[in-house]
Formats: C-alpha cells, sequence, structure tokens
C-alpha cells in the first residue's frame, strides 16, 4: 500500500505530492517547485528514506527545487519525457518570467516514455504521457490503489493551460481522453494545483470534456 501527503509550494500553491510505500518506507517527491525547507521538513516527519524526485513537466513551479532536493538526498530525478528539455534549457527565462529567485539549469537523470515503470518499494507507478499543457508532459497512476497524479493535465472542472509555447488543446483534449477517461470512476487523482477529484466526477461533470 502506498500513502502521500499533499505539500503546497510555492506563491502558486503547486501542490507537490511526499508519496510512500507502506511496508518499505521508501519515498518519492513528486513536482517539488519550490519551498524546499518545508519538503525536507516533511520526509523528516512522516520518517521515509527518500530515493526518487518525479517530474511531471518542465513548468518551473513544479521543478524548481528538483536539483537541490536531488543533492542533498542524493537521489536520481526523473521525468518527463524528452519533449520538455526546452523548458529545462530556458529555465533562467522562467524564473524572470514568473518572477521567482533564480535556479540552477539541469537536465533531469533519466526522461521517461509512454508505459514506464516507476518502483518505489513495493508500489508500481505506471507512466503516461500525456501532451497538451507542454509536449512532454508525464501522469503516474497506482494501478493498484487506483491513484493518479496528474500534474497540470486535469483539474477539478478544468483542465491545462494550452497558451505556453508548444502547447496544444487538441493534444490536451486527445492525451486526457485516451491516458485519462480509459481509468475507472474510481480512480483518485492528485492534479498540480487545487483540490483532488475523481475520473468519475471529472467525466460526469467536467464542461471541457464533455
Amino acid at each position: 500500500m502506498m500513502s502521500y501527503q499533499i505539500i503546497p509550494v510555492t506563491p502558486f500553491a503547486q501542490n507537490c505530492s511526499l508519496i510512500w510505500c507502506d511496508k518499505t518506507r521508501q519515498a518519492a517527491l513528486i513536482d517539488p517547485g519550490g519551498d524546499a525547507d518545508k519538503l525536507i521538513a516533511a520526509v523528516k516527519n512522516q520518517n521515509v528514506e527518500l530515493t526518487y524526485i518525479l517530474l511531471t513537466h518542465g513548468h518551473l513551479d513544479h521543478v524548481g527545487v528538483a536539483k537541490v532536493l536531488a543533492q542533498h538526498y542524493n537521489v536520481p530525478i526523473w521525468g518527463p519525457h524528452l519533449a520538455d528539455k526546452f523548458w529545462f534549457d530556458n529555465l533562467q527565462q522562467q524564473c524572470q518570467m514568473f518572477g521567482f529567485e533564480p535556479v540552477a539549469t539541469f537536465i533531469p537523470d533519466k526522461w521517461l516514455s509512454q508505459g514506464e515503470k516507476v518502483t518505489i518499494g513495493l508500489v508500481e507507478l505506471d507512466v503516461r504521457v500525456c501532451a497538451g499543457h507542454t509536449p512532454g508532459h508525464v501522469v503516474f497512476i497506482d494501478h493498484q490503489q487506483h491513484l493518479a497524479w496528474v500534474g497540470d493535465v486535469l483539474f477539478h472542472r478544468s483542465i491545462g493551460r494550452t497558451d505556453f509555447p508548444k502547447g496544444s488543446f487538441e493534444d490536451l483534449i486527445q492525451s486526457i481522453r485516451k491516458e485519462l477517461l480509459v481509468l475507472d470512476d474510481d480512480y483518485l487523482f492528485i492534479p498540480g494545483h487545487g483540490p483532488t477529484s475523481t475520473i468519475g466526477d471529472e467525466r460526469a461533470h467536467n464542461p471541457f470534456i464533455q
């Protein structure tokens, strides 16, 4: 079984998640966009062993302190898909654009592809590429517990923005339909911002995907 704690970070209240295997206590941070001290405290308070930094896409509010934490814990950074490399190459410009403190440019240790698996203790996460908000956006799905971390693809009653460079509304809708709406109604998803929801609730009520 897996447990998780949602930890909002950055002025954009981005939902960073600390996830861990209950049996082994191995853990990962998904989308550590900022507030490194807060995230380090959360890892300590949960008494878990961090083994990965996982990234859904290359926007600054999702990756801002990934390198700092990877060095602090001596763990690798995995994700997103290679198509988001240009966002990592332009981290300095992102800092200026969004008014963030400068962060060092970095490249993840591993780019992820459709259908890959990430193992955290006894928990396995399925990787699916969901282009649209960014071209290399990925989501992480725990099929055993019907949980998904979807970054900025899908939100409660909304969807991700597609007005950034290389964004595509058509690709985003296709990704949601092909990769997320195929899941059972009871799958709970944790978005990049805002409240959690279920696939069934969004299937029934989200005006963007009717």
